[in-house]
């Protein structure tokens, strides 16, 4: 099983803490990694002469081009501190966050990838053809090209670093902690939720936003555990920011950028913002289960201990 792989047979609570402090540290070490990445942003700020007082401020201080890519830049640094962690700290092989399988099946990536960059870019194109004056089309060749360059090479690093941390690193870290499935997957998808909470979205629209953050990281890690692995996850995550850098910003999202579209009306709080968790997500479970033929949905998702403890003698077995 994935969420098992990094499973320690310690019994006695105090040494199951102490091998969970090795995460708290290893998530240290890894943000730590990423303040460094954000070290040419800070020298550009700098340089610009001038003093930003909130993140917008920032946003405002260079070409999106250019903000883009070193606020992804970052992301570049924590991939390696996470892999330094997790190679270095806790003596796994790197894959064995990424997948249960021998290696990472790309085909169950790009397909990911492919089914929600085609909803997503349908979604778009509808919105716009319906009501063009509330999104509107501002391509700009060159711009767009520097844009799908710095896009295709950063962006899928960003959400591979998240995707690995939150349904690989501390998935497996919270279950050997809780040695049980449902508060890993709780656990995950609230933090990854809550860690969205400085966007500027939440801003405008109210805290009540972060549920479809929370509930993304719900879906993202459903399908990690059904399907003992991050592929899907990977795939969907890099397909949902490729296209949100490309194909439409907005002067009120996190990403603001020289994109195909931009959405002018003024964000609120209605049933479009949570039709993703509750129509389209359900949905994509439901075509990746038959498509992969998922089964023992509750032993997979929550774990009973009957199960858990045949896992741990096979462990001890060996």
């Amino acid at each position: 099983m994935f969420i098992t792989q990094a499973f320690k047979k310690e019994t006695d609570f105090s040494l199951i803490l102490l091998d969970f402090l090795k995460y708290l540290i290893g998530s240290i070490i890894v943000f730590l990694a990423s303040l460094i990445g954000q070290i040419p942003l800070g020298i550009a700020i700098l340089f610009s002469g001038k003093t930003p007082n909130s993140e917008s401020d920032i946003y405002k201080l260079f070409d999106s081009n250019l903000f883009l890519f070193l606020a992804l830049l970052s992301f570049v640094f924590a991939m390696i501190g996470l892999y330094f962690v997790v190679e270095k700290i806790h003596r796994q092989k790197f894959i064995t966050i990424i997948t249960s399988r021998e290696k990472v099946d790309w085909k169950r990536v790009f397909l990911s990838f492919g089914i929600w960059f085609l909803v997503s870019t349908v979604l778009i194109l509808s919105a716009y053809f319906y009501d063009p004056s509330e999104i509107i089309m501002q391509f700009n060749l060159v711009p767009f090209l520097i844009l799908v360059g710095i896009t295709l090479l950063l962006m899928p690093i960003q959400t591979s670093t998240e995707e690995l941390i939150f349904r690989g690193y501390l998935m497996q870290g919270f279950f050997n902690l809780a040695r049980n499935k449902w508060f890993p997957l709780l656990m995950t998808s609230v933090i990854f939720g809550t860690m969205h909470i400085m966007n500027p979205e939440v801003e405008k629209m109210g805290y009540i936003i972060l549920v479809y953050y929370i509930g993304t990281g719900l879906f993202l890690g459903i399908i990690t555990l059904m399907d003992e692995g991050t592929e899907l996850a990977l795939g969907f995550h890099a397909a949902n920011n490729i296209v949100a850098s490309l194909l439409i910003t907005s002067d009120y999202t996190v990403f603001q950028t020289h994109s195909i579209f931009k959405d002018m009306s003024e964000p609120s709080m209605n049933f479009e913002v949570f039709f993703p968790v509750l129509v389209l997500f359900p949905i994509l479970l439901f075509l990746f289960s038959k498509i992969y033929k998922w089964s023992n949905w509750k032993e997979k998702l929550i774990g009973n201990k009957q199960t858990l403890q045949s896992h741990e003698n096979s462990i001890f077995n060996q």
